[in-house]
């Protein structure tokens, strides 16, 4: 099988099918930037889109074979793109050799000194996020790839080329695409079950974490674990390689001690291997955040980054698009959109709301994908049942049909008062009746389930 490695050169001709997506348009501009030909296609005209036409890459709107030609060396498609795309059997048809996205990423990740790939079934965009902010303070350069958005890199941004030896990679666990990775800091969030559409259970997921793990360099590679996860202790059991701990305990490598609360911040101290390392300021709500928080550092430490680039870098995250997001008022209600979509974070997010002591909490909910939904089903409704008022959306479909026959009308029977609506409109007509000052209204889940906070707003 072909290696991506051997198409990097200058002068090759590359097309990304789904370009405008946020990893895929920063692997256009990387591509572009090392003087590759970057064309591709996607499906509507986004900002993504737009940006990539303005630097002068081709992009065709809508996926036909006849975008396809001979001379192209390589294709590079989405997870979302399948064998049956248009473009994909014009590919093959041609001998023209198709990559999946991360082989592309896994790749161009060699060439850097530092590549700090950050893994875990949650918390993986805003621990890269912290990550990113650290390594700018401490005046990197990075080249960055997160997969959702963050002010820093600018508007609508989930990326940056940059000119430094490090590379920053939110590495996502699904279809074992991390696996593509070459990291020098292999950083395990967390290990909880989760796309089991195509993971048999917890065992299989931890196997697949341990072979990312020893993926790092035996000599000068580093795995950073939170100490607090049983799960993630048992996937890299033995391994050898050197391990960096992070925790809320002493017990820990890197942890947090003289944790203080207040409103939507948090001030700690950050102790490493049992002396004080820095005190840091945070402006995200929280204690799965301090734990993202810890896990950056951890991954800063070891390649090398000083105390105040901890200290400066933490201070300056006011979040990651859709992560707990602040989107306005209405009616003297705070509205904020969260990306959530499995039970452990939604847990995570309502024990932050908890601590905000608004008058009630108010969850308009959308399930990502049926699996997830049918498979840890018991879950969800065990934290649907914690707001004052939750109002469902339909599962957000995503990559799958509903061949189970699902609904989150099934979720709704399960929780006291829950309401479901089918459609978009039901669903905000309620919310309007529904809302008193003093709420918190949370739009929650991975689909588009923001754009109900966002029309409330308009």
């Amino acid at each position: 099988m072909a290696d991506f490695e051997n198409y990097m050169s200058p002068g090759r001709n590359g097309y990304l099918v789904g370009i405008g997506g946020v990893s895929m348009s920063s692997l256009a501009e990387v591509l572009f930037s090392m003087g590759i030909n970057v064309s591709g296609s996607d499906m509507n005209l986004s900002g993504n889109v737009t940006h990539l036409m303005d630097m002068g890459i081709h992009v065709n709107i809508g996926h036909r074979p006849e975008n396809i030609s001979k001379d192209l060396d390589f294709l590079v498609r989405t997870a979302a793109v399948h064998d049956e795309n248009p473009e994909i059997v014009a590919a093959r048809e041609l001998g023209i050799p198709v990559f999946e996205r991360s082989e592309a990423w896994g790749a161009i990740s060699k060439d850097y000194e530092n590549a700090i790939c950050i893994s875990g079934t949650h918390g993986k965009t805003t621990t890269t996020s912290m990550t990113t902010h650290i390594m700018m303070a401490a005046e990197k350069d990075p080249t960055v790839m997160i997969g959702g958005t963050l002010p820093l890199l600018g508007t609508n941004s989930g990326h940056r080329v940059g000119k430094g030896n490090t590379i920053i990679i939110e590495a996502c666990e699904y279809y074992n695409s991390f696996l593509n990775f070459h990291p020098t800091v292999a950083v395990i969030l967390n290990i909880e079950e989760d796309h089991l559409d195509y993971f048999k259970d917890l065992k299989d997921l931890q196997k697949s974490f341990r072979k990312f793990a020893l993926h790092t360099p035996k000599n000068g590679g580093f795995v950073v674990i939170n100490n607090d996860e049983p799960s993630v202790h048992e996937a890299v059991k033995n391994i050898d390689r050197k391990i960096v701990t992070f925790g809320l305990t002493p017990e820990a490598d890197v942890y947090a001690d003289k944790i203080i609360f207040k409103g939507t911040n948090s001030k700690f101290n950050i102790y490493y291997k049992g002396k004080k390392f820095t005190d840091v300021t945070l402006h995200v709500p929280g204690l799965h955040n301090v734990k993202n928080a810890l896990a950056a550092t951890a991954a800063a430490i070891c390649v090398g980054a000083k105390p105040n680039a901890v200290k400066y870098g933490l201070a300056g995250f006011n979040g990651a698009g859709r992560r707990f997001e602040f989107k306005g008022k209405f009616e003297g209600a705070d509205v904020y959109d969260d990306y959530a979509h499995h039970p452990g974070e939604v847990k995570a997010l309502l024990d932050a709301v908890e601590k905000l002591n608004y008058k009630r909490t108010v969850l308009v909910f959308q399930p990502h994908t049926y699996s997830r939904t049918a498979a840890l089903f018991d879950r969800f409704v065990e934290q649907l049942r914690r707001p004052d008022v939750v109002l469902l959306a339909e599962i957000y479909a995503a990559r799958e049909q509903n061949t189970i026959g699902i609904s989150s009308e099934d979720l709704a029977e399960k929780v006291t008062g829950a309401r479901f609506y089918p459609t978009f409109e039901e669903l905000e007509q309620a919310l309007r009746k529904t809302v008193q000052p003093g709420d918190i209204i949370l739009t929650v889940g991975a689909g588009n389930v923001y754009k109900i906070g966002e029309d409330l707003l308009k």
